[in-house]
């Protein structure tokens, strides 16, 4: 059997940033402005591609939560600063989505080789 992923809390750990406590253990992170420029809604994401309608330019650089709806048992509705609010985010939208660095893991700089001769 599958184990059914659903949020167990959640948290403003900053300005700006959600933090998601999934029934696997699993601490994800959500930037608003990362949300807002992922909706999975019609208008702005194509619903036979999936590819993004919109630009990451589109979206303000400072965009907010104004509430969260429950959307059954699956999924959470955002209402933001933009006035954007049709978007519906799945559970496993959510989770497979996360901004964490485990999930993005950050890539180190890579040091310049010297060549001596």
């Amino acid at each position: 059997m599958t184990q059914v992923l659903e949020p167990k809390d959640m948290e403003w750990l900053s300005k700006g940033v959600l933090g998601i406590q999934w029934s696997d253990g699993h601490k994800g992170v959500y930037p608003v402005r990362y949300l807002r420029q992922h909706c999975p809604c019609a208008a702005c994401t194509d619903e036979w591609t999936g590819e993004l309608r919109i630009t990451p330019d589109d979206i303000p650089m400072f965009v907010a939560v104004q509430d969260v709806e429950p959307v059954g048992r699956y999924a959470l509705k955002f209402n933001f600063s933009d006035g954007h609010d049709t978007g519906i985010y799945s559970y496993n939208f959510l989770r497979k989505n996360c901004q964490c660095d485990i999930c993005v893991p950050v890539k180190p700089e890579q040091p310049k080789s010297r060549r001596l001769m």
